[in-house]
């Protein structure tokens, strides 16, 4: 459940006194981006890389971006401290208002910024995924854009869970692996991790970015190759990476049982990027003090 205080535009507001309206053509048809981003000790991890990917978005949609890191930075951080959050999870969304023909003559701005926050979600582990053909578009213009045209993703997901699964991995229309709805996957195989690249359709993730830096300090490499289904039944293990998850052991993957969920290996990164997290954090606060 969202917190009660929403950063809308310039302001500060209670959720209660923010006004969406239908006239906003980018909110009714998805012409929109959005990242989550998750917070630690009051502090928004990754935040340069979440901007970055937020940047690189907008160039491939045509959205304008009249906002800078650094004020959306103060703007989050004022949601942060509004709603006493410690650990938990932010969303920021830019919604394209001045799109199409169905657009209203109110004074609005050309995008909607948003901004809350929420409490970390629960997950169980280990995972059990489903899994779904054609559920990316590889050779789409907006592959790996992470756009609020989201219906994809939470039907996806919607589906799996009537049959007791909590995730589903999403197969390209060649065929092979791209992503889960919501987190990128990872198979080990002797000691190495293999993850689908970009070309598959996946998005390119904050956490799966971080884990190609930091999986070398643990003398594990981390490898792009292009992976189908059976690549992930015959692994060692499979684990997923979010944001909000850090890296959770995957179980089964229709119907098939993994061994080892989660793994040493799936322990061993999981713990490396927890220090990373920590050592962010604490950098940052530093800073903060000074």
């Amino acid at each position: 459940m969202i917190h009660g205080n929403i950063f809308h535009n310039e302001s500060l507001v209670p959720i209660e006194a923010v006004r969406l309206s239908p006239g906003q053509a980018g909110l009714l048809s998805g012409w929109g981006i959005f990242t989550t981003i998750r917070i630690s000790r009051g502090e928004a991890f990754a935040y340069e890389r979440h901007w970055r990917r937020l940047e690189k978005d907008a160039a491939i949609i045509r959205l304008p971006m009249p906002y800078s890191s650094a004020k959306v930075r103060l703007s989050l951080h004022e949601v942060i401290r509004a709603n006493k959050v410690a650990d938990g999870c932010a969303r920021i969304y830019l919604v394209y208002n001045q799109v199409g023909f169905w657009q209203s003559d109110e004074e609005q701005p050309e995008v909607d910024l948003i901004i809350y926050s929420a409490p970390a979600p629960q997950y169980r582990e280990p995972v059990r995924l489903g899994l779904r053909e054609q559920g990316r578009h590889a050779a789409s213009p907006l592959a790996g854009v992470k756009t609020t045209s989201w219906l994809q993703n939470v039907w996806a997901v919607a589906e799996a869970q009537k049959e007791g699964l909590d995730e589903v991995v999403l197969l390209n229309e060649r065929g092979e692996v791209a992503e889960c709805t919501a987190a990128n996957i990872f198979a080990v195989k002797n000691g190495k991790v293999f993850t689908p690249p970009l070309n598959s359709g996946c998005l390119e993730g904050v956490t799966r970015g971080i884990l190609f830096e930091i999986a070398p300090e643990a003398g594990v490499g981390v490898v792009e190759q292009a992976l189908h289904p059976e690549d992930l039944f015959s692994a060692d293990e499979v684990f997923i990476s979010s944001t909000n998850r850090n890296l959770i052991g995957v179980g089964e993957i229709a119907g098939r049982k993994i061994a080892a969920a989660p793994g040493p290996v799936t322990h061993q990164l999981n713990d490396l990027f927890d220090a990373n997290v920590a050592d962010y954090v604490t950098r940052r606060l530093a800073t903060a003090s000074h």
